[in-house]
């Protein structure tokens, strides 16, 4: 009959849509069987599209042009017209030979499916040869002597950067010693021009005093001279004097006495001869008091100026040893800078070396997981399809059995 038998008209019994579930009693009318509103809402059933599942027309199984598979005719196809030979009746010959023929078709899938299984098992298996081949020779490659090394190596790079900059440091308290020895050199060496500024200006008071000793000895020479012609005046004086006395003409004269011209003169030779014996022990005690300090004061300058002499000549060549001390610092400093540059450039080369090996397998590794990535993706493809097949194949049965 036009009626369906598993509920037909605008609404569904197993779906909804625009047919029935298995359209009019597997067949009849213009509706072909599991249309496009078999097994599910709206235009999907197992695979939806403008054909449905299980359903024929122009779209393929399981779900018209999308599908399990896609296509335009694929999969449980064909349908529609298999339980449409009439106009009545439940199973005719010609719906024994599509059933038969839908039989043949779900072994041919069930086969398909087996075979996928299979598939899927070797690509496991194949998977699991390749991580044991792969596993085991990534595992036996150890790097850790290249770790050791590299440690070693930063280990070295730290200790010759804290030698230099201990080398660098040595290099600036050698500089600030020999600058404070450049400044007592300095200090010392206008000491020494003061000493000698000093001497020369005792020197000149020397050549003073020597000129004022001069001038003395004149003046004392000069005085030598006037008390001789005074002494010679005296003398010839008294002379006269005794010749006037020793005439042959006497004369009595009651007078005063007269005063007594020798005692006179030789008190006045004697406060002369006093005066200037004081003028020269005054003297000769301020010569020789002066001449002491002079000699006092050259004595003294010249033992600073030998002792400064000394310690320049001391400072001298503490600056050159500092010099040539300083020049091997610089020259070694030169060469550890060159070896740490040379290390540094090895050492980086070898570490660019081990980065591109490590970049390299990473990059396998890499490549290796979204291999697995997609194998696991295709393998839970093939079980959701199993999955839905076995579901199909348990809808199908009991729908026969019904």
């Amino acid at each position: 009959s036009s009626s369906s038998s598993y509920g037909a008209g605008s609404s569904g019994a197993c779906g909804r849509g625009g047919g029935g579930s298995f359209g009019s009693s597997y067949g009849g009318g213009s509706g072909g069987g599991f249309s496009a509103g078999s097994f599910g809402g709206r235009s999907r059933g197992f695979g939806g599209g403008s054909g449905g599942c299980f359903g024929g027309g122009s779209g393929g199984g399981f779900g018209g042009s999308g599908g399990f598979w896609g296509g335009s005719g694929g999969g449980f196809g064909g349908f529609g017209s298999g339980f449409d030979s009439g106009a009545g009746g439940i199973l005719g010959a010609d719906e024994k030979t599509t059933m038969q023929g839908l039989n043949s078709r779900l072994a041919s899938y069930l086969d398909k499916v087996q075979s996928l299984e299979n598939a899927n098992k070797e690509l496991e298996n194949k998977i699991r040869e390749w991580y044991d081949k792969q596993g085991s020779r990534v595992c036996h490659r150890n790097y850790s002597p290249y770790y050791d090394t590299i440690e070693d190596l930063k280990n070295q790079i730290v200790n010759i950067t804290v030698n230099s900059n201990k080398t660098v440091l040595d290099l600036d308290n050698t500089r600030m010693t020999l600058d404070d020895f450049r400044m007592k050199y300095e200090m010392e060496n206008s000491l020494r021009q003061g000493v000698d500024a000093d001497i020369n200006g005792l020197r000149k008071v020397l050549d003073d005093l020597t000129m004022q000793k001069s001038d003395l000895e004149m003046q004392y020479e000069s005085l030598q001279e006037e008390l001789i012609a005074l002494k010679k005046n005296h003398e010839e004086e008294m002379n006269q004097l005794t010749g006037q006395n020793s005439g042959d003409v006497s004369v009595e004269i009651n007078a005063a006495p007269g005063k007594d011209l020798t005692k006179i003169l030789n008190d006045m030779r004697e406060e002369y001869e006093r005066i200037s014996a004081k003028n020269r022990r005054d003297i000769e005690e301020q010569y020789e008091t002066q001449m002491s300090q002079m000699e006092q004061e050259v004595t003294s300058s010249g033992r600073e100026m030998e002792s400064n002499h000394r310690e320049v000549t001391q400072l001298r060549h503490s600056i050159q040893e500092m010099e040539i001390e300083l020049q091997s610092q610089l020259s070694k400093k030169s060469a550890l800078e060159k070896s740490l540059e040379d290390t540094k450039n090895r050492y980086c080369g070898q570490l660019q070396q081990l980065q591109e090996q490590i970049s390299n397998l990473e990059g396998q590794i890499t490549e290796i997981r979204e291999e697995i990535e997609c194998q696991n993706q295709e393998y839970s493809l093939l079980l959701n399809i199993k999955t839905r097949l076995e579901q199909e194949i348990k809808t199908y049965r009991s729908l026969l059995e019904g």
